[in-house]
């Protein structure tokens, strides 16, 4: 994953959270609002009620005006024209409260006119809860008025909640996704960081192996053109070996360093013409000596007609030796493999068969990811890193070619290409 790739979806993230957020905060005021309103009109209704049955017992009128006033978010008061009896307000409000199913504890005090104080009533609980735990406060009074009495909910708060469960829950699950969210950007970035750590190490190894592999070479063929090592049979085999295995090595590191550049987009391609055909032998030339040491056998069947190409000849000189060299090393017993050419109006299609050990269907998917390698168990018969294949398939994408794999196990692997013809 890119810099710019993570930096975008950071920024959509931070993004999207602020919207959720933004969205969800705003359904929770409206919830409370709305729930808050609801609590407010029922309280008023009950309280007129209250209001109009304690004046029906005194024979008085109510006032027109200021009957049932707001003081607090959790306060009411109400202007009675006559005396208040205790015991019948707790009663007539026990009563409406329990009619409206609002069963929020509350505490009541009535003004006394004498004493111009307010007095406590008393505690109302609907719960099982001893009113010995329950924390009394004093209630306010208020000048404006003569006869009136006060209630308060002192638990109001924690009533709305309990009726806001279900946006309280949704509010609860968006934090636990908002905070996964933030955990895997952060796993993402540090996991980020430590892949390029790695990508630095390797891409700085390989660049370091690379002048020790030319001293070998140089000195490699050095040792063959000397006459007595020409002379000596087994000293000139060992120098062969020498040279095979530091060619084979700088291979593996040129294909490290190409798959670094293509990692960080500094990959271009020197494409030119060519013809497939003419490549073909070239590469086959050499194919054809290890095939032979291992008594195989390589056949040709190029029957394509319009072999130009627009290529790098450098990376088709790679995939061909690739995609060779795994047909022989993935072989049963003896090497046996088939290069053949058709085209179309479009397309030249090249496919390289081999009768090896095949690949079962479940790995076909994966092998063209990077470092993968069909599992063998204990068996590491066949060398390598698993970015053949990945290489292949990072070219072929490179120059817009399809890519295609057929393989069935103990039977056989085939890979074709297809090529854009030259236009």
């Amino acid at each position: 994953m890119t810099h710019i790739t993570i930096r975008k979806v950071i920024i959509l993230g931070a993004i999207a959270i602020i919207g959720i957020l933004a969205i969800q905060s705003y359904w929770v005021k409206q919830t409370w609002d709305i729930k808050e309103k609801e609590f407010h009109q029922t309280v008023q209704i009950a309280l007129l009620n209250v209001a109009e049955d304690l004046a029906r017992l005194g024979n008085a009128e109510l006032p027109t005006q200021n009957l049932i006033s707001q003081r607090s978010s959790n306060s009411y008061a109400v202007n009675i024209n006559s005396e208040i009896d205790a015991n019948s307000l707790e009663y007539y409000l026990q009563k409406e409260f329990e009619a409206r199913a609002l069963k929020e504890e509350f505490e009541y005090g009535i003004h006394d006119c004498a004493n111009d104080k307010m007095v406590y009533g008393n505690y109302i609980s609907f719960s099982d809860e001893k009113k010995e735990n329950i924390k009394k406060e004093d209630l306010p009074k208020y000048d404006e008025f003569i006869y009136y009495f006060v209630v308060r909910f002192p638990k109001k708060s924690g009533h709305l909640v309990s009726q806001m469960w279900l946006a309280i829950m949704f509010s609860c699950i968006l934090m636990v996704a908002v905070f996964f969210f933030i955990y895997s950007i952060f796993v993402i970035l540090r996991q980020k960081r430590l892949s390029e750590m790695q990508k630095d190490f390797i891409n700085n190894m390989t660049h370091e192996f690379k002048t020790p592999i030319s001293t070998i070479k140089i000195s490699a063929d050095v040792f063959l053109k000397h006459p007595m090592i020409q002379d000596d049979k087994r000293l000139k085999q060992y120098a062969n070996i020498i040279k095979e295995q530091n060619q084979r090595l700088n291979n593996q590191v040129e294909t490290v360093l190409q798959l670094a550049k293509i990692e960080r987009d500094s990959f271009k391609l020197n494409l030119q013409t060519l013809n497939l055909h003419k490549l073909l032998t070239e590469v086959v030339k050499s194919v054809e000596i290890k095939v032979n040491k291992l008594n195989g056998l390589l056949t040709q069947n190029l029957t394509a007609k319009d072999t130009s190409i627009e290529a790098d000849k450098l990376h088709l000189s790679n995939i061909l030796d690739n995609l060779l060299d795994n047909a022989i090393k993935y072989r049963k017993n003896i090497p046996q493999v088939t290069i053949e050419t058709s085209d179309n109006e479009k397309y030249i299609f090249l496919s390289i068969k081999d009768k090896g050990i095949g690949i079962d269907k479940e790995h076909q998917a994966k092998v063209f990811n990077k470092f993968y390698r069909v599992p063998t168990g204990n068996v590491h018969n066949v060398k390598g890193f698993g970015l053949g294949l990945f290489y292949i398939k990072n070219i072929c994408d490179a120059h817009g070619w399809k890519l295609r794999l057929k393989s069935e196990p103990d039977v056989g692997t085939e890979i074709t290409i297809a090529i854009h013809k030259l236009k």
